[in-house]
């Protein structure tokens, strides 16, 4: 899992003036909307007595989250404002929690887990799909005993499509994908791939309109190309061309833990775009998790590894390998995290968190934390270092499909970009 990233946690829609819990990395949150709408996001552990301050209460202005055990406040960036046991007496500097910055953007909350300014920090990514008035969206989650890289490795995966969603994306029978390249950035990726769609008996609509299209104009089954790709941490987004529209599916899969995540969903259609549909489409949406959850939910190892070598890597597996190496990368940059001193193995006596930026920026107060910031992990491997090393098919001779450009392309434009933009894998900044 890694740190100094923006994660998609939640929907704007459901942060209110309700202190709501999320879970993160293994981390508890709070998070809040103010008097004035901002959002804000505190690590939901109280340095007086470990108190969940999402079991509490706003304050009368609602600037300040109330912790329910006893009464302390703490405003949005951290500090202790009130002790109601002591009001004669000064609040300590330590009397203050890590908080995270946000931003909203497409309707997610987007959260910021780690402690670099604000200045070196990833950028938010663009997907232009998810502004256009004339896609119809819906908006749902799922959740799923996985961890989240296995779960948005998955979601970039060409040739599963024809074995566990054949009813829907793939054919059985034409399971073959193309050779295809990978257009990325520092912090995403994209592609276009090659599929034969779902066999001509597919039930349902999309197999009536399917077989509709063929009758008109006499040609066999065509290839569909469909765009997929992610946008580091946690988005993937998958385009899909039917026989009625486009179908666009964007992915934040949120790391609640380990073997834990909650995917946050944006389903969009230029097609049926009544709300009398919306139930059919969650519906299907609702399917395809369940597909991919009888099978993921049963992969060993339930972690990613960081060898590249540890599992056979083909060519139709260069998205997600494009994914492996960037996050290596970032495990070699030391943005790796412990997890495991997070959530523990049982009863903890010791708290541990994420850093926030505080922690860096503000120098009077580096003595003024209570709880302890999680170690960075480092992978304990020869390739370490080395991005987890190299795959089966590069080694095979069959390239690395990778193609490095320097600026950050709005979501499938990337696969367009110019060649002059590109850059080779020795020139890309880290």
């Amino acid at each position: 899992m890694l740190k100094n990233m923006w994660y998609a946690c939640e929907f704007s829609k459901d942060i209110t003036t309700k202190p709501k819990q999320v879970h993160i990395l293994g981390q508890k949150l709070v998070m809040w909307r103010d008097s004035k709408g901002e959002v804000h996001c505190l690590s939901d552990l109280c340095v007086h007595r470990g108190g969940s301050l999402a079991g509490g209460w706003l304050s009368k202005d609602q600037d300040c989250v109330v912790c329910p055990y006893h009464g302390w406040e703490f405003q949005g960036d951290g500090a202790c404002v009130k002790i109601p046991a002591h009001p004669q007496r000064g609040i300590p500097k330590k009397a203050r929690v890590d908080s995270y910055p946000v931003r909203e953007k497409y309707g997610f909350v987007f959260v910021f887990m780690g402690d670099l300014p604000e200045e070196e920090r990833p950028p938010l990514p663009e997907i232009p799909e998810l502004d256009d008035p004339n896609l119809k969206k819906i908006y749902g989650e799922y959740n799923w005993p996985v961890n989240y890289e296995r779960a948005t490795e998955n979601a970039m995966d060409p040739s599963h499509a024809a074995f566990v969603h054949g009813n829907r994306f793939g054919d059985p029978d034409n399971p073959q994908v193309g050779d295809f390249d990978v257009t990325l950035t520092p912090w995403s990726g994209t592609a276009k791939i090659e599929l034969y769609p779902p066999p001509g008996n597919s039930k349902g609509l999309w197999g009536r309109l399917f077989r509709r299209t063929i009758k008109k104009s006499g040609d066999e089954r065509p290839m569909v190309e469909v765009r997929n790709g992610f946008f580091l941490p946690n988005i993937v987004l998958l385009y899909v061309p039917l026989p009625m529209g486009r179908m666009i599916l964007v992915d934040a899969n949120v790391p609640v833990g380990p073997n834990q995540t909650r995917s946050l969903y944006i389903a969009m259609r230029d097609f049926f775009k009544g709300d009398w549909a919306d139930k059919d489409a969650h519906k299907r949406v609702a399917y395809i998790f369940e597909q991919d959850d009888a099978v993921i939910s049963r992969q060993r190892p339930e972690l990613l590894p960081y060898d590249l070598s540890d599992e056979m890597h083909v060519r139709s597996d260069a998205l997600q390998v494009a994914y492996r190496r960037r996050r290596n990368e970032l495990i070699d940059m030391g943005w790796g995290i412990d997890v495991h001193q997070i959530v523990g193995d049982g009863p903890r006596d010791t708290a541990v968190v994420i850093p926030s930026p505080a922690r860096r920026e503000i120098p009077e107060l580096a003595r003024a934390w209570t709880h302890k910031e999680v170690s960075s992990w480092q992978a304990r491997s020869s390739n370490a270092g080395h991005a987890g090393g190299t795959s089966e098919y590069e080694e095979r001779g069959e390239g690395t499909a990778e193609r490095r450009i320097a600026n950050q392309p709005a979501a499938f434009e990337a696969v367009n970009a110019p060649e002059e933009d590109t850059q080779t894998d020795e020139e890309t900044p880290a």
